[in-house]
C-alpha cells in the first residue's frame, strides 16, 4: 500500500509513528542538530492496530520454528504442551523487552539521574524508541486476544489469561497516556525495584512539583487522586502477583512434604475366569464357563 499514490496516505498512518515534533537546535548545537519528538493521540490505534498483526506473525514463527521443534522431540503431555508455549512466547517478549527497555534507560539517563523521571513534569513529548517501545507493548498485549483463538485455549485457562493480559493493557495505556516515564521500568529491573520507584516518583517527586492542576491541554494529570490511583494500582497489582507466587510455592511445598497415600489395590476378575476366593473354595472344579463337567452331564456320560 505504501508503493500506491492513493494508498500511500492512509498506509503511513498505519505503519509509521504519528503526531511527531521538530524542535530546532539550541545556540549550543550546530544548526543540523534537530530533535524529533512525538505527543499521543487518536491515530496511534491504527498504528497499534498494524503492529499487533506484526506480533501475531511473529508468534506463528517462533511457534513454529522454535516451540513446535522443541515439543515434537520433548514428547509433551497436553497440558505440558500448552504451558510451554505460553512460558516460550512469554520468555522471548521478555527477554525483548528487557533488551531494549534497558537501552532506552540508558540512552535516556534514568539511570544516571533518576531525578529526571519526574523533574519538569508533564513530559509533554517523547524519543522515538520511548513511543515505539510502548506502541510494540500495547501491540504484544492485544495480539494476545486473538491468539487464545489460534492457540485454542482450553476454557478453564481463558479467565487467568485475561486477567493479566488486562493488567498489563492497563498499566502500560496508563503510563502512556499518562506521561509517567517510571512505568517503563515494569520490564527491566522486576517487582520490587518497581515498587521503589513508583513510590518515588508518584508519592516524594511530583508531589512536590510546583504546578499541581490538572490540565488536559498541557498533559498535566498530576494531581493527588491520579497520584494515589496510580500508587495504589501499582501496590495491588505487585502484591497480587506476590500473593500468587506465595500461593504457589505453598502448594508446592505441601505436595512434596506429605508422605504419599498408599493405593487400594482392586482385585477385579476377568469374564470367565474364578476369582482367588473361588479358586480357595474348590469352586473351580466344578463350575466352568461351558458347564462340561456339572454333575448333570457327567450323568448324562455315564448312562
Amino acid at each position: 500500500f505504501l508503493l500506491f499514490q492513493v494508498t500511500a496516505k492512509a498506509a503511513v498512518v498505519f505503519v509509521t509513528l504519528q503526531y511527531n515534533v521538530t524542535i530546532p537546535a539550541t545556540e549550543t548545537q550546530s544548526p543540523m542538530e534537530t530533535i524529533t519528538l512525538y505527543h499521543y493521540g487518536i491515530k496511534d490505534l491504527a498504528t497499534v492496530f498494524f503492529y499487533m498483526l506484526v506480533a501475531i506473525i511473529i508468534h506463528a514463527i517462533i511457534q513454529e520454528y522454535v516451540l513446535d521443534k522443541i515439543n515434537r522431540r520433548m514428547h509433551f503431555s497436553k497440558t505440558k504442551h500448552s504451558k510451554f508455549n505460553e512460558s516460550g512466547q512469554l520468555s522471548a517478549f521478555y527477554l525483548f523487552s528487557c533488551v531494549w527497555g534497558t537501552s532506552i534507560l540508558v540512552s535516556e539517563n534514568y539511570i544516571s539521574d533518576p531525578t529526571s523521571l519526574w523533574r519538569e513534569y508533564p513530559h509533554t513529548a517523547m524519543v522515538f524508541q520511548m513511543k515505539f517501545f510502548y506502541i510494540s507493548q500495547l501491540a504484544y498485549w492485544f495480539h494476545a486476544f486473538p491468539e487464545l483463538y489460534f492457540q485454542k485455549t482450553k476454557k478453564e485457562d481463558i479467565p487467568r489469561q485475561l486477567v493479566y493480559i488486562g493488567l498489563y493493557l492497563f498499566h502500560i495505556a496508563g503510563a502512556y497516556l499518562l506521561k509517567f516515564s517510571v512505568w517503563a521500568v515494569l520490564f527491566v529491573l522486576g517487582r520490587l525495584l518497581t515498587l521503589i520507584l513508583s513510590v518515588l516518583t508518584v508519592g516524594f517527586g511530583l508531589a512536590r512539583a510546583e504546578n499541581q492542576t490538572l490540565d488536559f491541554s498541557t498533559g498535566n494529570f498530576n494531581v493527588l487522586p491520579i497520584r494515589i490511583s496510580v500508587l495504589a494500582s501499582i501496590c495491588l497489582t505487585q502484591a497480587f502477583m506476590m500473593w500468587k507466587f506465595i500461593n504457589f510455592q505453598l502448594r508446592r511445598w505441601r505436595e512434596h512434604s506429605s508422605p504419599p497415600q498408599p493405593v487400594k489395590r482392586k482385585f477385579v476378575t476377568a469374564k470367565g475366569k474364578p476369582s482367588r476366593k473361588e479358586r480357595e473354595n474348590g469352586i473351580n472344579g466344578t463350575v466352568t464357563s461351558n458347564g462340561a463337567d456339572s454333575p448333570r452331564n457327567r450323568k448324562e456320560k455315564s448312562s
